[in-house]
């Protein structure tokens, strides 16, 4: 072979690398859209650098906020924000419920419902270690006796079967298994348990949250629906987040 053949091959072969890698975001989905695949997740090269390039129902799983950023969960400012006593004293809680915090971080919710569940308790569910540390000093800090933090897995929260109601505050989209996910907390709920998500409202692009961050009510809604759940109502009365409530499907 000669030099100026070898040369040619070469050049090809980085021209070839470089288109590849060029390649934008939606050609890349079209690719994807080409092949459809009969499994319930699909994986990309090509995604947004906010998410972990895993697709469910066509969204993109958001990336997973570590307890590096825990001080941002306790900032002064969420209170206004997010207005969390206002979602509490809205899910209308009985003394005696048990309720499944998913995705508890720091307890900023747990340690909002326990005084509303006296009887009953709360069971504060994290992937991360480090998080159950933080609610554990809180906890003990704050002579809490009724939460309950609990180590789950990235498929199961490793719920008991008796929640009264599963709350999910900007959580739910950060799920790398959102199905099994789903499934066990469905599971894990009395007959006339609830679900309730909190989730920045996706259909508002003016909202300065990233993209993979929020979701629409039609999104969650198809996504509950495929695990055996139905939509109950949605309370808009935070200025940036939707509350939708969730029941068993009746059979």
């Amino acid at each position: 072979m000669t030099k100026a053949v070898h040369r040619i091959i070469l050049l090809t072969s980085i021209f070839i690398f470089l288109c590849a890698l060029l390649l934008s975001p939606m050609e890349a989905q079209s690719v994807s859209a080409a092949t459809p695949s009969n499994t319930v997740y699909q994986e990309r090269v090509f995604h947004s650098h906010s998410g972990i390039g895993k697709f469910y129902m066509g969204r993109e799983i958001a990336k997973v906020m570590g307890h590096q950023e825990a001080l941002w969960l306790e900032r002064p400012n969420r209170a206004i924000q997010e207005q969390p006593n206002q979602v509490v004293n809205a899910l209308a809680l009985k003394p005696t419920d048990v309720v499944a915090d998913i995705g508890a971080g720091t307890g900023y919710f747990s340690f909002r419902i326990t005084p509303l569940v006296p009887k009953g308790k709360v069971l504060a569910v994290d992937l991360q270690p480090e998080m159950l540390d933080i609610i554990e000093f809180l906890k003990k800090e704050n002579n809490i006796t009724n939460v309950e933090p609990i180590l789950g897995s990235l498929t199961d929260p490793d719920l008991p079967t008796s929640v009264d109601l599963a709350l999910m505050v900007d959580a739910y989209h950060e799920f790398s298994y959102p199905r099994e996910m789903m499934q066990a907390i469905v599971r894990a709920l009395k007959p006339d348990g609830r679900v309730v998500l909190v989730e920045y409202r996706g259909e508002n692009p003016f909202i300065a949250i990233k993209a993979l961050h929020k979701m629409s009510q039609k999104q969650v809604r198809q996504e509950m629906q495929a695990v055996g759940l139905q939509w109950l109502e949605t309370k808009n009365f935070l200025p940036q987040q939707h509350v939708m409530v969730f029941g068993k499907q009746q059979t």
